[in-house]
């Protein structure tokens, strides 16, 4: 079958949105005279706030003193600050170019919510390069579940076996593999020490990776390689 698109993740795979959230909330709690660490991030990467929630947390380790929605609303504010500050992640700008030239239709699946997607995407001009953008918002559940890659393949018109999803965290292979599309694992500085074995493919960054190449191999089958 023909490759026909590419699926992308959002946060810490396109722009480093992982570090200053875990930031973020780290000196929210500080504040308050508790700790955030890595791990405690970790839980929260690549789904929704069902899985864990800091602000909730936050919440009921001060007997509900804060509320945890202007906790979310503070934190959010002061992420998105530090994020202003950080590049795109290597080589990432060069694989969405050279991709739109030679054809490849592109969407992005994200367990975020469109407003936070969007308006990063804009911000870093890379909006209209992608022809479909699927965020919590259009979905009833987020990753691990599927339902994200499955609405980006079908917005998209594409079958699972034309497309390939790069991802950086367990979840979103997770949700990757259960749709049935072909993943590659980019992981960041805190996913790359999470369980990612089950990608089809790790690499440690976009630089080394080619579209050309991606779409000249046609049905990808191996599993867990290094390309």
């Amino acid at each position: 079958m023909t490759l026909k698109g590419f699926i992308f993740d959002f946060d810490g795979l396109i722009l480093d949105t992982e570090i200053p959230g875990c930031n973020a909330w780290q000196e929210l709690f500080f504040e308050n005279g508790f700790s955030f660490t890595h791990e405690d991030w970790k839980k929260a990467i690549g789904t929704g706030p069902s899985a864990y929630d800091p602000a909730e947390h936050l919440s009921q380790l001060t007997n509900r003193r804060l509320d945890p929605k202007l906790l979310q609303e503070q934190t959010i504010v002061r992420a998105k600050e530090i994020i202003a500050t950080q590049p795109l992640l290597p080589g990432v700008l060069e694989f969405i170019h050279t991709s739109r030239e030679i054809g490849i239709v592109l969407a992005v699946a994200s367990s975020s919510g469109y407003s936070w997607v969007e308006d990063h995407l804009t911000r870093v001009g890379l909006i209209s390069y992608f022809n479909v953008v699927c965020t919590a918002d259009d979905v009833k559940k987020v990753k691990p579940d599927p339902e994200l890659y499955l609405l980006a393949l079908e917005k998209l018109g594409i079958t699972p076996s034309e497309a390939i999803v790069f991802e950086d965290s367990p979840n979103g292979i997770t949700a990757a593999k259960a749709a049935g599309i072909y993943c590659i694992a980019v992981p960041n500085e805190i996913t790359i020490t999470m369980d990612i074995s089950h990608a089809d493919s790790i690499v440690e960054s976009f630089l080394a990776l080619d579209p050309n190449k991606l779409f000249a191999q046609q049905g990808l089958n191996c599993e867990n390689d290094i390309l």
